[in-house]
């Protein structure tokens, strides 16, 4: 809507084209172009870089990268295939160094740009349920901090994007197989729609935002995890100093609540089989 070319990189090609038609009918000039490749960016990074580079002839240099490849699963520590913490790794983590891998010479010799990092609230904190996927989130917030201290004298900004439950096919096929301690904790906030969540990480990689959250529990977050991360601004700095000790107050009472959940499954199921037993 902004009247930028767009490059779309994914496996479904059926997916890509609905997308390419949806894109489409925002256009807001006939210059604007959509292309389509399909191409998996978790598995060979010689492939991405390749695909990257024919967008680039065909469209021209890349002014802002979005890395939101992204895929979880949930369960209990013990239960989770050893495989599946391969693959999320893979997905969601070298999904997006392999891409942001093959832009950034040309951006530094523009000196300009923007790389767009989709992490998760699950990338804040570790959550019941989360062994294999919160670690995968946590490793992008360690990569944009690095790359952002890298880049920044290029005049190139690295955004990281904390978008809580989302209402997604993603999201809806992650439900279905969530242990009922993950189900509670999730449901003591809400789900937001994506559009609302897309418009907010637009507008933050825009204006060059280290950290983009949605809603008063994501800026709440933002500002209890922001450790040593860069800031946009001093007004933003001096919002993490001011806030930062009545924040951490309420995220006790939150852990504190997320603890109960876990204690008071643990003991509805530990009732449930001795029950099964006697019976």
């Amino acid at each position: 809507k902004q009247g930028a070319f767009i490059t779309l990189i994914a496996r479904d090609e059926n997916k890509l084209l609905q997308t390419k038609k949806e894109i489409e009918k925002n256009c807001v000039n006939d210059k604007q172009v959509v292309l389509c490749i399909s191409v998996d960016v978790s598995k060979d990074y010689e492939q991405v870089e390749n695909v990257l580079k024919q967008a680039q002839e065909k469209l021209g240099p890349v002014d802002m990268l979005v890395n939101c490849a992204g895929t979880s699963v949930t369960g209990k520590f013990e239960d989770i295939e050893v495989n599946s913490f391969e693959r999320l790794m893979a997905v969601n983590y070298l999904g997006s160094v392999y891409p942001s891998r093959a832009v950034i010479a040309t951006m530094k010799e523009r000196r300009m740009g923007r790389i767009v990092f989709v992490s998760s609230q699950a990338g804040q904190l570790g959550l019941f349920g989360y062994t294999a996927y919160s670690p995968t989130k946590f490793a992008l917030r360690g990569l944009a901090e690095a790359l952002q201290m890298e880049v920044k004298p290029y005049n190139i900004y690295v955004t990281v994007a904390y978008p809580p439950d989302t209402d997604t096919p993603g999201f809806a096929e992650e439900s279905k197989t969530k242990p009922l301690e993950t189900k509670l904790i999730s449901e003591t906030s809400s789900v937001c729609q994506a559009e609302q969540v897309a418009r907010v990480i637009v507008k933050d990689a825009i204006q060059g935002n280290f950290n983009s959250s949605v809603g008063s529990d994501g800026y709440m977050l933002s500002i209890l995890t922001s450790g040593m991360s860069p800031v946009t601004s001093i007004t933003e700095g001096l919002q993490q100093v001011v806030c930062m000790g009545i924040f951490r107050i309420v995220g006790l009472f939150y852990l504190g609540s997320f603890d109960s959940i876990v204690r008071r499954c643990m003991m509805q199921r530990e009732k449930s089989e001795s029950a099964d037993k006697t019976e």
